[in-house]
């Protein structure tokens, strides 16, 4: 390319882009390069400079430093340091003699340069959505291929929206109007893309701060929500002023305000809750109507066995467990449902178990350890600090009541350093699954220690927890279970 002809590319493509025109000039320096890279080795390292007044290029050639010594030592790509005069470690560069481009040439360059300037007007595009970025937007279909719809959200930008991203049974056609959630997000090879999104969460709570004026205003806040898109959603809110009902402003007169978000979603039935900053009083409104009798919490495990009676079981638990897995969700708990008779099994079968370990661990007999139960204490913990008064009643020796409580504080001691030495025993084994501190906790806090656990699940089960890919799912499943068979 003469210089004339790279200042009038540069030019009138800023112009008709509204494209930088350093940014021109960079994406015409790597075209330049790349095409002159036929004439050298293939892992010959070019760069081009173009003067940005004069329009002038020169190609240069850099060397890596290197020991010529070293097996690796490469004629292509390393010098010496004698030759260089430079330090190991150090690039050496030296101008080349510009290539003198031919047709295929010439071709090669114009293809890698409007690449380059695509590119460049998709991250102009980009940034001007950044404040945009998991807000509702609207559109009209431009094209619907096998896979996407494409819509065009202004007259110089438009967005994809993947089948799998729109709601169940949902169809479009071109020219159609469609709201959905914008969603910056970033894609292998090709930077950040403009993608919608309607099957999300955020589409739930962004058409709420439509409809309920106090939402916008910070009078209301929705805290959480669940979704099964097309389908139902729990969304919990919470009010900032205490002469405002939060669900009663959230409904409408007569029902205005949901049902208008309804509609929008396909007639998506949609429960609102109050929020609570105590998780079982939380999932006790999530699970509204249905009674809850009562809950035992594992905080260590963030589960929860919520016995219900028979007569409200199958209420609490939903359509195929829709119910149960969205209130789940929405607490951050693994819930778990169980009848009151099951329930009271189950305090039973605890009770005799802790009874068993205070015999064996204590050194006393049944009876007393029946006493220290019928007490309230149920761990090691609360017989090690306990008030020794509360022994007193049926233990006379002070002697005695010292030596269980030290022997209590010794177990509890035990137990914790079981428990931690699990707990690394499960984090490396689910390391080996290739999984991030991030996704590890995520597992942890529904439950899921090891690589049992994990493979255990099914493919839905492990993507409602992780953000992970179904094929990415199908493989770590299937290599968590390869023990099994080994």
């Amino acid at each position: 390319m003469q210089s004339n002809e790279i200042l009038g590319v540069v030019d009138s493509v800023s112009t008709e882009k509204g494209i930088e025109k350093d940014i021109i000039f960079k994406a015409i320096e790597i075209a330049i390069a790349s095409a002159s890279q036929r004439h050298f080795h293939e892992d010959a390292d070019l760069y081009v400079e173009i003067d940005r007044e004069t329009g002038e290029y020169s190609t240069h050639r850099n060397w890596l430093v290197f020991d010529k010594d070293d097996e690796e030592f490469h004629h292509e790509t390393h010098i010496s340091k004698e030759d260089s005069k430079l330090d190991v470690g150090e690039t050496y560069s030296l101008k080349q003699e510009n290539i003198v481009f031919g047709r295929i040439e010439t071709q090669a360059a114009r293809q890698v340069m409007l690449q380059k300037v695509r590119e460049a007007e998709r991250e102009k595009i980009v940034e001007q959505f950044k404040s945009q970025n998991n807000k509702l937007v609207s559109g009209s279909v431009k094209r619907v291929t096998r896979d996407n719809i494409i819509v065009d959200i202004t007259h110089e930008a438009e967005a994809l929206l993947p089948r799998d991203k729109l709601m169940p049974g949902e169809i479009y056609k071109i020219n159609d109007r469609i709201r959905a959630v914008l969603q910056i997000i970033e894609v292998e090879g090709r930077g950040p893309q403009l993608m919608l999104n309607r099957s999300c969460p955020e589409m739930v709570t962004e058409l709420f701060n439509i409809e309920v004026p106090e939402i916008n205003e910070d009078v209301i806040e929705i805290r959480g929500i669940a979704r099964d898109a097309g389908s139902r959603s729990k969304i919990a809110v919470k009010t900032n002023d205490g002469r405002i009902d939060p669900v009663g402003a959230c409904v409408g007169m007569r029902g205005s305000r949901v049902q208008a978000v309804s509609s929008e979603l396909g007639n998506e039935r949609i429960d609102i809750i109050i929020f609570d900053d105590n998780p079982a009083q939380l999932v006790i409104n999530a699970l509204s109507p249905a009674k809850v009798e009562s809950i035992v919490m594992d905080e260590d495990s963030r589960s929860m066995d919520i016995a219900v009676n028979e007569d409200n079981l199958a209420l609490a638990i939903g359509s195929r467990g829709q119910n149960i897995r969205l209130a789940s969700r929405l607490v951050g708990w693994n819930l778990n449902i169980i009848s009151n008779e099951e329930a009271e099994a189950k305090v039973k079968v605890d009770e005799t178990e802790f009874l068993a370990k205070i015999v064996d661990s204590l050194d006393i007999k049944e009876d007393i350890a029946e006493k220290v139960i019928s007490s309230g204490l149920s761990s090691f913990d609360d017989i090690a600090y306990a008030d020794n008064a509360l022994f007193k009643e049926y233990i006379d020796s002070e002697e005695e009541i010292n030596r269980i409580k030290s022997a209590a504080e010794d177990t509890a001691l035990l137990e914790a350093m079981g428990v931690v030495t699990e707990e690394e025993d499960n984090v490396e084994s689910l390391t080996d699954l290739s999984l991030d501190e991030e996704n590890i906790q995520k597992l942890s806090n529904k439950g899921i220690k090891n690589k049992d656990d994990l493979a255990e699940l099914s493919i839905d089960e492990l993507q409602d927890i992780i953000d992970i890919s179904e094929d990415d799912a199908s493989k770590m499943i299937m290599k968590a279970r390869e023990h099994w068979f080994n």
